[in-house]
């Protein structure tokens, strides 16, 4: 068990299944309330939870050690999540649960093809089979007919 706990796919699927819970308890949250706001209390309980991590695990660094080009990809990467935020609590807002959610995870493809273009990664044709597949059953777990 230990062991697993070292693996990139045992801290994925915990990611999986914990994004699954967020889309469960944000459209039962967002019920009375906008969904910015819902995106702004949800930002604090983030900010406080990863506060208390690095405080837990004795992972502070002093920001001053940070590089100029970390700090800028990870204030872009902060916007980014900001901005997914509140488009996903939009969505959820307006939207079912179980069609938002997949159409969401759709990222799956954009990373894949930005990895390809941006990073140059490169990408097998069994592993581009996988993406299309994965469009494809976002979109038809989505569609409601």
């Amino acid at each position: 068990m230990k062991n697993m706990m070292l693996t990139w796919p045992f801290w994925a699927l915990l990611s999986a299944a914990f994004a699954a819970l967020t889309a469960i308890f944000a459209k039962v949250g967002i019920e009375n309330v906008n969904s910015d706001f819902a995106t702004f209390i949800r930002t604090i309980v983030i900010l406080l939870a990863a506060g208390m991590m690095v405080y837990v695990t004795g992972n502070w660094q002093s920001p001053s050690n940070v590089s100029a080009k970390t700090w800028v990809f990870l204030v872009l990467s902060g916007f980014a999540t900001g901005a997914s935020w509140i488009c996903y609590f939009r969505a959820l807002k307006l939207g079912n649960a179980a069609q938002v959610a997949p159409i969401d995870k759709l990222s799956v493809v954009f990373v894949a093809v930005f990895a390809v273009l941006f990073l140059g990664e490169k990408l097998s044709l069994p592993n581009w089979l996988g993406v299309i597949l994965i469009a494809c059953g976002a979109v038809l777990v989505a569609y409601r007919a």
